[in-house]
């Protein structure tokens, strides 16, 4: 699960308006763009030539004139940045792109798709809610061009845009879970090393904790309405990491429960690490103050040496202080959280977004194609940093930030053992519903493993 950003004014909208449209208006005059609104359907290269610098886009000219719209979570400044990515396509193209963004996204799509009021494409981070939408049939399979950029990404990615067995929907960005935040300054004055295993990073926490001084672990479960989800992705990346991704396809659909032996077992491996009072929680308190620190703040007291560790996604970034060096050398970075079971090979855990279309006109064929393309995926990249993706096809030089070129190594190794977040797979009322609840509970009040397990089962849809 990954947090929604918080919601942007008026004013920030209306000022990050005005140099999109300048931007938009000397592009318009650098190219050519005569094409009109009659080209021969899904941005095949119809109408006339485009020149110059717009030349790229000749594959989705024919629609000039035309508007499409996009329905998504992602608010400012990240939507801002969005919305950049795709401005030259849309000035060279003559398409007009209107995007929409909303704290009330998962609830509103399908308000909005039951009402007969869909947008033209929404951007969907849970396969859960994909399979949703396309339940009430008005999801558009996509056209072919779409579907052959799916090359580009590792197979499991188009797995997660399909729903029994159709492909719907393109995947467009990822994030990588399967980080651990150190601080290499604090590292190397202690004389410790970045784990390459299992083993070294219990070894090395037991180390940490034995030294005195700041403890080896920090964490925070805490998130408002959301409390309890970075500890489904402890649990997630333990599975994966114990069992590999068969095991976990079993358990994210529940044909392997939680009260299976190998869930409770490696419950029993998250308890060890994140419930160690030797080793939790540094800064705060003990183990039960997890469940009261919000993850936000999780990862303060490494900068002041009260801990040494947090594990946490890619997009933990944005929560280190302005002035904080974030890099091999700073005063913050990151490394791989290596697998439980050395047998199985890197696992990473990842999230993302998908473009799920409910119009068929030939203009919205056109953007769908681009949004799936490496080449768009490129223009994302240098719009800012933060934001990654696992399509294979993107030159990782353009990644200027060192957590962002980890993250795409990492999501784009072929021989990686990629799932995405079990918790956005699972059924909503226990994804972000029951687990969550029941996790808390473990961590707050020490709840049984036994009980957190049988509570979740329970709790499954039938």
């Amino acid at each position: 699960m990954t947090p929604t950003p918080t919601a942007p004014s008026t004013r920030s909208r209306r000022s990050a308006a005005v140099p999109a449209l300048l931007a938009a208006l000397a592009l318009t005059a650098a190219c050519s763009n005569s094409s009109d609104s009659g080209g021969s359907g899904g941005g095949d290269g119809g109408g006339a030539a485009l020149t110059g610098d717009c030349a790229r886009f000749q594959p989705y000219a024919g629609h000039s004139g035309t508007t499409v719209t996009v329905f998504a979570s992602i608010l400012s400044p990240e939507s801002d940045n969005l919305e950049k990515s795709w401005s030259e396509f849309s000035s060279c193209t003559g398409i007009r792109i209107s995007y929409e963004g909303s704290n009330d996204f998962e609830s509103q799509l399908p308000v909005r798709v039951a009402g007969g009021n869909a947008p033209d494409f929404a951007i969907i981070p849970q396969p859960g809610l994909l399979a949703q939408m396309v339940k009430s049939g008005k999801v558009v399979k996509p056209p072919a061009q779409t579907v052959a950029n799916q090359d580009r990404w590792s197979p499991v990615w188009k797995t997660y845009g399909s729903v029994n067995g159709t492909f719907y929907a393109a995947p467009m960005s990822a994030n990588m879970k399967s980080l651990v935040w150190y601080s290499p300054k604090a590292f190397k004055q202690a004389g410790y090393e970045v784990p390459k295993s299992w083993s070294a990073l219990m070894e090395l926490s037991d180390r940490i904790a034995k030294a005195g001084g700041g403890r080896p672990w920090c964490g925070g479960i805490a998130s408002g309405t959301a409390t309890g989800w970075p500890a489904t992705d402890w649990l997630e990346e333990v599975v994966l990491g114990s069992y590999g991704g068969e095991v976990y396809d079993q358990w994210v659909s529940h044909r392997v429960k939680f009260s299976d032996e190998k869930i409770t077992t490696a419950m029993k491996t998250v308890a060890g690490w994140m419930q160690n009072p030797a080793w939790v929680n540094g800064g705060y308190g003990d183990v039960k103050s997890i469940a009261t620190t919000t993850f936000q703040d999780a990862g303060a007291p490494i900068l002041t040496g009260k801990c040494f560790m947090l594990q946490q996604a890619s997009f933990y970034k944005a929560q280190w202080p302005k002035d904080t060096k974030v890099g091999p050398d700073g005063d913050v970075f990151a490394f791989h959280l290596p697998a439980v079971n050395p047998g199985v090979p890197n696992p990473v855990e990842g999230g993302g977004e998908f473009l799920t279309a409910f119009a068929g006109r030939p203009e919205v064929q056109a953007v769908q194609n681009y949004l799936s393309s490496p080449e768009w995926a490129s223009s994302r990249v240098k719009t800012a940093t933060g934001w990654v993706s696992a399509n294979q096809g993107v030159d990782k030089s353009l990644y200027t930030d060192p957590i962002d070129r980890l993250s795409a190594d990492a999501l784009t190794d072929p021989a990686a053992t990629f799932r995405f977040d079990g918790s956005d797979l699972m059924p909503a009322a226990i994804g972000a519903g029951q687990e969550w609840k029941s996790l808390t509970a473990w961590f707050a009040e020490g709840q049984s493993i036994q009980k957190t397990a049988a509570d979740i089962d329970a709790a499954w849809p039938q």
